[in-house]
């Protein structure tokens, strides 16, 4: 009895599921309304030089972290429902197989990849954003801190 209730419980996996999947929803809508604004105001005056064509760069990057971080809940959901509700039973590759998710670590590998691209991103937006200033400096420095310290970890893990 007592292992049945324990097995049962992973379907408290669910909550984060749903969460995660809502969240991923949400995210892809707010990017698909940021993109239209964007458009929108595109229309209305293009840049004609060179600050205002850095601020649509700027936007256009920070549409790009949404849109990754709205795939990483994406990727989240998906892996949490497969690992531990339903594994998949396909014989072709799924949208997991084809990033090779097969178990818990390989989704914290995962993770730890998207992460340094999302890392990179905003350091790539803060640089078009201020320029050379020893601001940016200090900031791609850290980034590649934690960059490193993530490839280092993700390399290690067994």
């Amino acid at each position: 009895m007592i292992e049945r209730i324990i097995h049962s419980s992973r379907l408290l996996v669910l909550v984060a599921v749903a969460t995660t999947a809502a969240s991923a929803v949400l995210l892809y809508g707010v990017s698909l309304n940021t993109m239209v604004h964007i458009l929108l105001s595109l229309f209305e005056e293009t840049p004609n030089t060179v600050t205002g064509s850095k601020s649509l760069a700027v936007k256009l990057l920070k549409l790009l972290d949404l849109l990754l971080i709205a795939i990483t809940f994406q990727i989240i959901a998906v892996s949490l429902y497969r690992l531990f509700i339903a594994p998949s039973t396909l014989n072709k590759p799924s949208f997991l197989g084809a990033m090779d998710i097969r178990t818990f670590h390989d989704l914290k590998k995962t993770l730890i990849q998207v992460s340094v691209v999302i890392m990179v991103i905003l350091f790539l937006e803060h640089a078009v954003e201020m320029g050379a200033a020893l601001e940016t400096l200090y900031f791609g420095a850290a980034v590649s801190l934690v960059v490193l310290s993530s490839m280092y970890a993700w390399k290690n893990m067994k």
